[in-house]
């Protein structure tokens, strides 16, 4: 019996799919296709395809391959390089279901959740798509007598970007079509965990015809990822993930010369008012905490219920959460989906036990939840009351579906609970009052600040604006932050004497 399974096992290795690199143009094997993962299906524990752990030789053909494309791609003129955006942008929300369903399939979030996704990914190339207008520079005349100034942006180069397993269509395109669209050329590193859905998107670039090299993939885990940091052909890097390997990659890029924006982890909360309309604010505090089952940045983790907001809003909110289906995200029916995998579950579920351990009270216990696949890797929506700002799970990122209740008695005390995190990603207020959203949007410190919404993530004309440990650098993720990021400013001062024009001291002109 245990030889057929192990001959069972090798057959489905050997059949299931082996992804390739996007390189120059074309899908190459991996260099190193011997050293591969499982790409499963975290419902069902299904195995989709397989992903190699391309090594350092498969980056620098990547590298090189966007060095040799940049010199003519970025003498395409802006208006060119925005219709070839216009034209992903249709050829995307063609086939925005399969990228939907593919999100669901490899990451685990719910249908609606991936659809939304998609809709983010696409709106992210809607805004690039104004890149002639948004990339425009600045001139003054007669800065002296006779003499001009003016401004202009250029691309940075070749630019790469490391991306996490959570979005797995929306945040590589928080970075691809803002830098091709500014005239650079570009590597993404998907995450081994998720790296289909970004093949999709790759069949859709390569369908556009643009110049070999200008886009380019390379799977892999770490020797990708370190290489990204020190090659000496790559001129910028983006990151998204944890806020520990943040702080790794903006150091390593930062050494080595290179622009870099790194997006870290985050411990967002919500403060609850007692003039909070309870029932909006249950369906905005559920949507931010349990959704795409706690596995985003922006996610809600901590509610600070402030005075007799806390008795009005427990009951309801636990009876809502409980009530949350669980289960394989493909279905409509389903609320919550799986966790990216079994080992993360594991994880979540030990942070459970160490909050319990800590004092705080399981209010409402996702830690066996019923009817769902054995094989699969599922946390069910978890509630801990009592929790207190000094304990572990309420300073720490869990990354799943896991919220913990704070009490406050005052709004300064709530804003004091906040500010002591040191992560600043996102906070939420549910208030009706405009005198405390007004004392709360101005003494915060998040980058994003939710007034009555649960996920403050902004719409792809605003950046991405992230403080303290959730954000190293200086310029943001999309919005007018991506143009900023993505190109260098150049400033001329001229003056020409055959003008006509009596010319005057640069420095100094008497009247």
């Amino acid at each position: 019996m245990q030889q057929r399974d192990t001959e069972e096992a090798q057959m489905a290795t050997t059949t299931t799919k082996l992804l390739d690199n996007y390189i120059a143009g074309e899908w190459r094997p991996a260099r190193a296709a011997a050293d591969q993962l499982e790409v499963t299906n975290p419902a069902t524990g299904e195995v989709l395809a397989r992903v190699p752990r391309s090594g350092a030789a498969d980056l620098d053909d990547a590298v090189r391959s966007a060095r040799a494309a940049l010199p003519a791609w970025r003498e395409v003129s802006t208006i060119a390089r925005a219709r070839k955006l216009f034209e992903l942008r249709e050829r995307l929300a063609a086939r925005s279901e399969e990228l939907a369903r593919s999100v669901t399939t490899e990451m685990g979030k719910t249908i609606g959740d991936a659809r939304a996704e998609v809709a983010r990914m696409i709106e992210m190339v809607e805004c690039a798509c104004a890149i002639p207008t948004t990339m425009q520079g600045r001139i003054l005349e007669d800065v002296a007598r006779g003499v001009d100034c003016e401004t202009v942006r250029q691309p940075v180069g070749v630019c790469a970007a490391i991306v996490p397993f959570n979005f797995p269509a929306m945040v590589p395109f928080w970075f691809l079509p803002f830098a091709i669209g500014c005239g650079n050329t570009f590597i993404l590193k998907p995450s081994e965990q998720v790296p289909l859905t970004q093949q999709l998107a790759f069949e859709v670039l390569d369908s556009i015809g643009l110049p070999p090299g200008v886009v380019n993939l390379v799977n892999g885990g770490r020797e990708v990822v370190e290489g990204i940091l020190t090659h000496s052909g790559i001129d910028a890097v983006s990151f998204v993930g944890s806020a520990p390997v943040a702080e790794l990659v903006y150091e390593g890029a930062a050494r080595a010369g290179k622009r870099v924006q790194a997006l870290g982890g985050a411990k967002n909360h919500i403060v609850v008012m007692p003039d909070a309309v309870i029932e909006r604010t249950i369906e905005g505090i559920i949507g931010s905490a349990f959704g795409a089952a706690g596995q985003r940045c922006m996610a809600g983790s901590v509610v600070v219920s402030v005075a007799e907001a806390h008795d009005r809003l427990l009951p309801e909110l636990v009876a809502e959460a409980g009530a949350l289906r669980i289960g394989d995200g493909l279905s409509d029916s389903i609320d919550v989906g799986p966790v990216i995998s079994c080992a993360a579950r594991d994880r979540i579920l030990a942070w459970i036990e160490r909050g319990a351990a800590e004092g705080a009270r399981i209010v409402l216990d996702g830690r066996a939840p019923a009817g769902v696949d054995p094989q699969g890797a599922f946390v069910g929506p978890t509630i801990l009351d009592d929790a207190t700002p000094d304990m572990a799970i309420v300073r720490e990122e869990v990354f799943g579906p896991v919220l913990c209740v704070v009490r406050a008695d005052s709004l300064e005390q709530a804003i004091e609970f906040v500010n002591a995190s040191r992560f600043g990603n996102g906070t939420s207020i549910f208030t009706e009052s405009a005198a405390a959203v007004r004392r709360f949007r101005r003494e915060v410190q998040a980058g994003m600040v939710g007034v009555n919404i649960g996920v403050a993530a902004p719409v792809a004309f605003f950046p991405f604006t992230g403080w303290k440990d959730s954000f190293l650098g200086d310029l943001h993720a999309h919005g007018p932050d991506a143009v900023d990021f993505f190109t260098r400013k150049k400033t001329v001062t001229s003056r020409f004497f055959s003008s006509g024009q009596t010319p005057g001291s640069y420095f100094v002109e008497r009247p």
